[in-house]
């Protein structure tokens, strides 16, 4: 561990590192369905110089800065002046989905006089963390002729939960039915004379009927907001994963900007991680391979040439992780107990949930320690079994050294998580000596 104590490294929180905070904070304001944050990420990559790609066309080849998206996924790279066919890759990898609930077809439903919409579960939400809040809506409607457009509305909907007055005993235990109680309600009527559709369709500025299909899903309306003593903490939703996503993007337009490196500095931002990462645009897909075959042949490799360049990339997969819950340390590893604001994490586990080993430990110290970052371990309790990343889906697929870090939290998966303000910061930080390495 970098040598800084947690105690110290908690308290110190520099201007550089809130002003991060809040731009994450606009960031996930500005990135409620995983299509936003793709759409926001090559918003701000054009505005730094980047040039965008069509899958579908021939790509620049030579030195310069690129990016392409692929449905709710985006990678983005930069080529540096002298790069070859053997040149490897840094890449900083993070994804783009958070737990929540997606819209179901026929999503206008209701009884009782209400308006309620059909939603379907999406990853593990912590279901009861989503009750009584205002949310929104938001994704992509895809029209008829197969145009795309992004849609959000205002606060539209909320999960009411029941009163105690008619659960006596909700306090000894909150039992939630997927099915049954995870409807939310937007407003009263009968629902065959309302369309939640065309909602969607009046918030995006297109005809109701144009539409052909839709991946929309709910989040939360609350703003992101620094809070407590000395505004050391940092709430949100979607700190799961876009603390990680906001990190690789800051680092690498920063890193465009001043030049320099070795290896290909690249962000890949994946779809579908919380639902297993089995998509087109999921990190256990063809998308990452195809751009990294595509950069290469534009460097004039072969097959052989490409594999000495993976041989010389490494992978930094970075996602949330567990800081010790104050309320329930037993369900934590008695001596590896992460603090918020104490540093990013490096993620270790024995059964390749996470694809850390010796060798990527070894190479996060050295970046930390050039960045001048204090990092944390982290690993389970052997009776609580992690969850897993897109680290040992990338390695298993390309081969390449692959190393698991991240941010700790509190009440990940919940609808509105929090971490330190420091630590996405400090995550950006250990990025950009990636990518210039």
């Amino acid at each position: 561990m970098a040598e800084m104590s947690t105690s110290r490294a908690a308290q110190e929180i520099t201007d550089e590192a809130r002003e991060h905070a809040r731009d994450l904070g606009a960031f996930v304001s500005a990135s409620p369905s995983s299509y936003h944050a793709a759409a926001e990420a090559a918003r701000r990559l054009e505005e730094a110089g980047f040039t965008g790609l069509d899958e579908g066309a021939d790509w620049a080849s030579g030195p310069g800065a690129y990016y392409v998206v692929r449905d709710g996924a985006v990678i983005a790279w930069v080529v540096p002046e002298g790069a070859g066919a053997q040149t490897g890759f840094h890449m900083l990898g993070s994804h783009t989905d958070s737990p929540s609930f997606k819209l179901k077809p026929k999503p206008t439903t209701g009884a009782h006089g209400w308006l309620q919409a059909g939603v379907e579960v999406y990853g593990g939400p912590l279901l009861n963390s989503w009750l009584d809040r205002e949310l929104l809506l938001a994704g992509r409607l895809v029209l008829r002729d197969g145009t795309e457009v992004l849609t959000r509305t205002d606060p539209l909907l909320r999960f009411p939960q029941l009163a105690i007055h008619l659960d006596r005993q909700v306090n000894e235990g909150l039992a939630l039915d997927k099915q049954r109680h995870m409807n939310p309600v937007w407003g009263t009527g009968v629902p065959a004379q309302e369309d939640l559709l065309g909602v969607l369709a009046e918030a995006a500025g297109v005809e109701a009927g144009r539409i052909g299909g839709y991946d929309v899903v709910v989040a939360d309306a609350q703003a992101p907001a620094e809070f407590g003593h000395h505004g050391a903490f940092f709430a949100s939703g979607r700190l799961d994963n876009l603390s990680s996503m906001h990190a690789s993007l800051v680092a690498l337009i920063e890193h465009a900007g001043a030049g320099g490196g070795e290896h290909i500095a690249m962000l890949t931002a994946f779809d579908h991680e919380e639902v297993g990462s089995g998509s087109r645009s999921g990190a256990a897909g063809p998308f990452l391979q195809e751009v990294l075959e595509r950069i290469s042949a534009g460097l004039g490799a072969g097959d052989v040439d490409r594999y000495r360049a993976y041989a010389d990339s490494v992978c930094v997969s970075a996602d949330a992780g567990h800081a010790i819950h104050p309320n329930y340390p037993e369900r934590h590893d008695p001596a590896n107990q992460p603090l918020l604001g104490a540093g990013p994490l490096l993620k270790i586990n024995a059964n390749q949930r996470y694809a850390t080993d010796g060798v990527g430990a070894a190479l996060w110290a050295q970046l930390c320690e050039s960045a001048g970052v204090p990092y944390q371990e982290f690993v389970s309790n052997n009776v609580m079994p992690c969850g897993s990343t897109i680290g040992p889906l990338t390695a298993t697929r390309l081969g390449v050294r692959t190393v698991d870090v991240g941010i700790p939290l509190l009440s990940m998966h919940s609808a509105r998580e929090m971490c330190g303000v420091a630590d996405p910061w400090r995550l950006a930080r250990v990025g950009v000596q990636l990518f210039a390495s």
